[in-house]
């Protein structure tokens, strides 16, 4: 078992992956730790051990390690398992996957899996996978702007802080996305794979992680006071039927004819539009509880 790590990602979430890697050794699993030293680093090295035949390879991180991890093993054979040490950590609760670190371990022995089939996002930056949610737009210039010494200090709160800081700036330019061939504008669109957004947060009930097929949210009202009143909405699980957020299915997603909008993937900064979003080749194979 080849497990993923970011030395840096800080001391509590470093002793808790030990912790899930004390009771696998104890209970005579192998081990390998990989850690990282550069952004893209956890895709080259799961792409490596995916060639050498690992028959797993554990994303020790976020929803952003997770994405990264994904892209390594596309098309390949190899699960994928997860070991939630992330500030959201949005694909283990979409996944119902543990948290307790012998419920972690004891997962990962058994290697139960489900498919999860990601989508891919192609701009001039280059493509990438993402295997929770697209943000363009105004979620996607927060996680543009924040830092990762207030993330690691406040956690999710931090989002929060940052939230509060673009509204006065962030200037809701509207839009345009083709879906299916479909023309559609909205302020802001999140492109979902899994139902949940944030955390826990209901988003898109349509959405299947399973399946090919994307579930587009667009939020159509502009402005501080609708920003608002969606960020307040999804910490109640009412996000989805929100004023003006309305849910569209599609498969081939197009931002085109756009000024420069920020873009993010699962919570990470992902560019700049013009992009297009369409389904991986193949689904990956991620161990389950």
């Amino acid at each position: 078992m080849i497990v993923i790590f970011n030395p840096v990602a800080g001391m509590r979430r470093a002793a808790l992956l030990w912790r899930v890697l004390d009771v696998l050794v104890a209970n005579g699993v192998r081990i390998e730790l990989a850690e990282t030293h550069r952004a893209g680093h956890g895709e080259a090295l799961a792409r490596e051990a995916a060639c050498r035949g690992a028959s797993m390879v554990v994303a020790a991180g976020g929803d952003g390690t997770i994405g990264e991890v994904a892209n390594g093993l596309l098309g390949s054979t190899t699960r994928l398992g997860i070991i939630p040490l992330g500030t959201a950590n949005v694909v283990a609760h979409e996944m119902s996957l543990p948290f307790e670190p012998r419920a972690v371990a004891a997962a990962l022995a058994f290697g139960r899996t489900r498919p999860l089939w990601p989508g891919v996002v192609r701009g001039a930056e280059g493509s990438r996978l993402f295997v929770q949610m697209l943000g363009v737009g105004f979620d996607a210039r927060v996680v543009h702007q924040l830092s990762v010494p207030l993330k690691r200090v406040f956690g999710r709160g931090a989002y929060a802080l940052q939230t509060l800081r673009e509204l006065a700036f962030y200037p809701f330019t509207p839009i345009h996305v083709r879906l299916d061939g479909q023309e559609m504008q909205a302020a802001s669109i999140i492109v979902s794979k899994g139902r949940l957004y944030g955390g826990r947060f209901l988003l898109a009930p349509d959405a299947c992680s399973a399946e090919p097929g994307f579930s587009v949210s667009l939020f159509e009202h502009a402005g501080v006071f609708p920003t608002l009143l969606y960020g307040a909405a999804l910490p109640l699980n009412m996000l989805s039927r929100a004023p003006g957020v309305r849910h569209v299915r599609a498969r081939q997603i197009d931002f085109v004819g756009n000024e420069r909008v920020p873009v993010q993937a699962d919570g990470d900064a992902a560019g700049w539009t013009p992009i297009s979003v369409t389904d991986a080749p193949s689904a990956i194979p991620i161990v389950v509880a």
